[in-house]
């Protein structure tokens, strides 16, 4: 498999959600967590994190206005609210969260919208910002809507068990991409996995993830990698472990990073810090600190030109 344009700069995610769903204070407790660990962004949504592969999600807060809440509390982390509020007052709410983050916010995409909610996250004007406007992030899991991710949206998220289905999905976001005259090096792709990091320092069990299991076949092959269940892919193991994992995967070129989603929040998101990330960071692997400052910078994306600037000459 060819690697993808820019393999060397890993890019790491995680969902925020807290069983006690309303309780904000939590909520930006584990964002000023992540920041620690120097994620590139944290998303937060409606619903509580699901307990592993088991049960329905729960109802949860107001994600913009949590992250609005965490925006001060934090100084580089990137933000990014999944929300089911009207259209028009989203934009309006996260270009005032990306000003007052100083170009740190971004937008995770319904993919369900209707043709005046695509104008809508269209149209955006320059917000002020350093950044220029949010970042767009959007599932591309389900092949019907890969097109207009590739076209859209700035990271695409996909939810797959092994590295042969991550590269058929950066294929055909790239191949699209390029079919809508867009550059394939704009878009980021994230492997989605939920993480049950419960078992500590040991070795995942075969198949639930273990590259050590992984590496004596051959790439895509089965057996390891994280197992398919009713709500995505669901890996259960040790800190180190993942990291082995997500370098293996990073390696082969087949995704620029991953978005993980703890199965424990309290528990799963700190392993996940100070074990996985520390280790990828001590091998040189992930970043021990941002570079520069906004949601954009840390995904090397480059700022988007305003709408209305003229590019060619005078007659």
């Amino acid at each position: 498999m060819t690697p993808s344009h820019g393999r060397g700069l890993l890019h790491l995610a995680a969902a925020v959600d807290q069983r006690e769903a309303r309780n904000v204070d939590r909520h930006v407790e584990a964002v000023r967590l992540a920041e620690r660990g120097a994620l590139d962004f944290v998303t937060l949504g409606e619903h509580s994190a699901r307990p592993g592969p088991h049960g329905p999600a729960a109802p949860g807060p107001d994600a913009l206005a949590v992250l609005h809440r965490a925006a001060p509390a934090t100084r580089r982390i990137g933000l990014v609210p999944s929300t089911s509020a009207e259209p028009s007052r989203v934009r309006a709410a996260l270009a005032t969260l990306d000003r007052d983050s100083g170009g740190r916010a971004g937008w995770y995409l319904d993919p369900a919208v209707t043709e005046a909610d695509t104008r809508l996250r269209d149209g955006w004007e320059d917000s002020g910002s350093p950044q220029g406007h949010p970042v767009r992030v959007a599932d591309a899991t389900d092949p019907g809507t890969r097109t207009d991710v590739a076209r859209r949206a700035d990271v695409a998220l996909a939810r797959v068990t092994s590295p042969a289905q991550a590269a058929a999905v950066r294929d055909e976001l790239r191949d699209a991409a390029r079919e809508s005259g867009r550059e394939p090096d704009a878009l980021r792709l994230l492997a989605s996995l939920v993480v049950d990091l419960g078992d500590g320092e040991h070795v995942a069990e075969p198949g639930w993830g273990s590259p050590l299991f992984e590496r004596s076949r051959e790439l895509g092959g089965g057996g390891g990698g994280p197992r398919q269940t009713a709500h995505g892919p669901f890996y259960r193991g040790g800190p180190v472990d993942l990291a082995e994992l997500i370098a293996h995967w990073h390696t082969a070129g087949v995704v620029d990073g991953f978005h993980l989603t703890p199965a424990e929040p309290g528990r799963d998101l700190e392993r996940l810090v100070n074990g996985t990330v520390a280790l990828l960071q001590h091998r040189g692997l992930f970043r021990t600190f941002y570079p520069g400052s906004t949601l954009r910078e840390h995904l090397g994306l480059p700022r988007p030109a305003h709408r209305y600037v003229v590019t060619g000459g005078t007659s």
